[in-house]
């Protein structure tokens, strides 16, 4: 019975909470707008005066590609309309581990990489731990590499093109007023692909269409 209470107190307390935080961005809206007609100044759809930042991210992760333990890295730069949205670019490279090809004899990998524009609402900013929605649309790459035993170096065997998009959540955590901590997962979908050459294991796009689980430091005005 107590933890019930408890969680119902919890939620009240939270839908207080933001409640009380729309009704204060509301007033604030309603100000501006007066203020605007007043002054005859042209309105904007994400509103005049109001407070704008930008970041730089880096970010590392793990996915399957190809149904083999993949590293993940990647980066964005990006601008923060009125806390609650972003815009921006950034990028993902990635590499899958090398295992034995017997058509080839030799051990093979997939590696690449995929990058475009970031679209990124950003739920309850204000508050130390909240949630982000950023979405990918891009393009970008991806080689069937071998490896030559003999010499010990990579020997590209095919590469293609593709589109994708790639929705994604993330955890964000604010740790000081310039440097946030997120973790994420987000899920690819790219164009059709075949990539692979006559006398080696064909591989298709759905070996990249899957998820991704990362990890990324955030640091600029918020």
């Amino acid at each position: 019975m107590m933890k019930k209470s408890a969680i119902l107190s919890g939620l009240l307390i939270l839908l207080f909470s933001v409640a009380f935080s729309q009704e204060q961005d509301e007033l604030t809206i309603t100000k501006e707008k007066n203020r605007t007609r007043q002054t005859g100044e042209i309105q904007t759809l994400l509103g005049n005066h109001q407070p704008g930042g930008g970041y730089g991210a880096f970010s590392f992760g793990y996915s399957s590609i190809d149904n083999r333990n993949a590293v993940l890295f990647g980066g964005k730069v990006a601008w923060i309309a009125s806390h609650f949205i972003g815009f921006g670019f950034g990028g993902t490279g990635f590499i899958n581990e090398f295992h034995y090809e017997p058509l080839l004899d030799r051990d093979v990998a997939l590696t690449g990489g995929y990058g475009g524009l970031y679209i990124e609402p950003i739920l309850m900013p204000r508050y130390p731990v909240h949630m982000s929605f950023p979405v990918l649309f891009g393009a970008g790459g991806i080689s069937y590499v071998s490896k030559n035993p003999d010499q010990n170096n990579n020997f590209i065997e095919d590469s293609e093109a593709f589109l994708l998009i790639e929705p994604g959540a993330e955890l964000e955590i604010n740790l000081t007023r310039h440097f946030r901590f997120a973790c994420g997962v987000s899920y690819r979908f790219p164009t059709p692909f075949d990539v692979g050459t006559t006398g080696s294991a064909v591989v298709s796009s759905e070996s990249l269409k899957g998820l991704s689980y990362t990890v990324t430091f955030k640091f600029g005005k918020f």
